[in-house]
């Protein structure tokens, strides 16, 4: 695979810093609403739940890394998250439910992912597409 160590790096990043974004989460569920001076959660179990599922997302990302040959869907799906949760929070800060300053969910959840986790995919792909090509075709 062409980058392949470059991958396994970005991976091995992604999987620690989702496990600790996902630990500390869980442990302060009110950060985020502090940073950005918003009212507490009268559910904080909300966010640490949050917590938890970024956390499991390390697992993935940490599996990524151990066998980037086979990791395309599960890079797929992370990307797709890392797409789809800054347009949600859009939609919150621009009909003003949420401050603009919750933005920063976005800078290291998202943003930073965005070219690594693409180029890995771009990589990864033609082995992808070899692995799930029907018997006898040319494999696409």
């Amino acid at each position: 695979m062409k980058r392949r160590l470059l991958h396994q790096l970005v991976f091995g990043l992604a999987a620690l810093y989702n496990l600790l974004w996902g630990l500390y989460a869980a442990v302060d569920p009110q950060w985020l609403f502090r940073f950005a001076g918003m009212p507490a959660l009268n559910q904080p179990a909300l966010f640490a739940c949050l917590g938890m599922v970024i956390g499991v997302y390390g697992l993935l990302y940490a599996e990524v890394a151990r066998r980037p040959e086979q990791g395309f869907a599960l890079a797929a799906v992370g990307l797709l998250g890392k797409v789809l949760g800054p347009i949600g929070l859009m939609g919150l800060i621009l009909r003003g439910e949420w401050p603009p300053a919750t933005l920063v969910l976005c800078l290291t959840n998202d943003f930073v992912w965005w070219v690594p986790f693409s180029l890995y995919l771009w990589d990864a792909w033609p082995g992808y597409r070899r692995t799930f090509s029907a018997p006898g075709s040319r494999g696409g």
